[in-house]
């Protein structure tokens, strides 16, 4: 018989201006199953479990009785032997034992990685949404898991992200409200000034509603009726400030889910795999603050041409913290990576400092960022091209691009885009707009 021990520690949920969403730990490369020692299942929160043995021993029948636990374990261990289908069993078979949310959630979620092995999207879409309304997953952690890389690329994926963006009874409101707390820090006012335009709303429509009936006495005439001309300008204005005040104010909303939608590409874009000089895989969140990454993404001909004219410059952009990052339509393969389940990363980024837990004391550490500024050389390897793309050519329908024409992406040194533009970009011009890395205005960048 054995007892298990739950604690629940929360951590604050650190935004700024500079930051997007950060939904990573790297302390934990282990896989998904509710009992694991460390289980990451957000940014913000840690749930531990121990076992606390009351026994030295178990029964044979106790031993052979199938649990939920039991099931994802087993099922996991098949999934990092390649063996999906079994392992799908073992986790279909969890589910119809009556699990807790726990297992229920892990079960799901490790079903879904099963399913986008296999290149079935839908199932895959299916099983995060029931875990994402049901039993509480954050959308963090599917942007995460190299498991889920294949899904990212699909359909299925850019539908369940957009839901999940716009909230509601069906998925829940989790993504939604993380990305809104960090709207409110990037538009601090927006809420301010949404009062007041209820506030003037109100009061226009209460002075409407007073003004009517003198209006009507003021048509009718006679003795003590108001002047005509007068109280139908009073009405005028109060219906030209409803109208005013009501467009605004959906006009503001519009703006706020755009800025959702872009804080919602920021984070898909900080999570893209990159193969530095060294082979060392790092997401793009890794080089914050170290590089300017410039996306060049087209045909062959012209990102390869792009490539030639930034060498002749290398000096200059190597000063500026250029990084170049070719991204060619439908070229590449996928990085095959060892399946192991929920949370497990590729083993190259495991020594890099990432996001999660104690992400600010982590950043701090001068051997770390010395490690990893010496491997980022001028150029890098995309990984999981199809992801990539897929946020490319999102981000080219946002500013009315067509998509699939070549283009370039610059970004800067907090990770956000500074501009884009068509065909090959004119490195003069670059080097004269980006100040050099040791620049106050480069400082005040990141």
């Amino acid at each position: 018989m054995a007892m298990v021990a739950v604690s629940v520690h929360h951590q604050f949920l650190f935004f700024s201006t500079k930051s997007i969403l950060r939904s990573r730990n790297s302390t934990n490369p282990s896989c998904f199953s509710p009992y694991s020692a460390n289980i990451l299942l957000n940014s913000h929160k840690k749930i531990q479990f121990s076992f606390i043995s009351c026994s030295s021993s178990q029964t044979p029948e106790a031993a052979d009785i199938q649990t939920s636990e039991s099931c994802v374990n087993l099922g996991l261990q098949l999934f990092s032997k390649g063996k999906v289908k079994d392992a799908l069993t073992q986790f279909e078979t969890a589910l119809s034992l009556n699990p807790n949310p726990i297992e229920a959630q892990a079960a799901l979620y490790n079903k879904a990685c099963c399913h986008a092995y296999r290149g079935e999207g839908k199932k895959a879409a299916d099983c995060l949404r029931t875990a994402l309304k049901e039993y509480n997953l954050k959308f963090g952690t599917i942007l995460n898991d190299p498991d889920l890389a294949s899904f990212r690329a699909l359909p299925e994926f850019k539908e369940l992200q957009e839901e999940a963006r716009l909230g509601g009874e069906d998925i829940g409101n989790s993504f939604r409200r993380d990305l809104k707390l960090i709207s409110e820090v990037q538009a601090p006012f927006r809420g301010v000034r949404r009062f007041f335009y209820v506030a003037f709303t109100a009061a226009a429509g209460i002075s409407l509603f007073l003004t009517v009936p003198r209006l009507f006495r003021a048509i009718q005439g006679g003795d003590g009726a108001p002047d005509l001309l007068e109280t139908a300008q009073n009405a005028a204005i109060n219906i030209g400030g409803i109208v005013v005040f009501v467009a605004l104010f959906l006009w503001d909303n519009k703006k706020e889910e755009e800025q959702l939608a872009q804080i919602s590409r920021n984070e898909t874009l900080s999570r893209l795999p990159l193969r530095l000089s060294t082979n060392r895989i790092v997401e793009l969140v890794q080089l914050r603050d170290t590089v300017r990454p410039v996306i060049l993404a087209g045909k062959k001909e012209t990102v390869s041409l792009a490539l030639q004219r930034a060498e002749r410059f290398r000096t200059d952009l190597l000063r500026r913290g250029v990084l170049l990052v070719p991204v060619i339509w439908g070229e590449g393969k996928e990085t095959k990576i060892e399946k192991k389940g929920f949370g497990v990363r590729p083993k190259a980024a495991e020594a890099l400092p990432s996001i999660g837990e104690d992400f600010e004391k982590r950043t701090q550490s001068i051997s770390a960022k010395s490690k990893l500024k010496a491997e980022i050389r001028f150029k890098a390897e995309v990984v999981s091209p199809a992801e990539w793309e897929g946020w490319i050519r999102d981000q080219q329908k946002s500013e009315g691009v067509t998509v699939g024409e070549d283009v370039y992406i610059i970004l800067r040194l907090d990770g956000r885009v500074r501009r884009s533009g068509k065909g090959v970009p004119d490195w003069v011009q670059i080097v004269k707009e980006i100040p050099p890395m040791e620049a106050l205005l480069s400082k005040l960048e990141r």
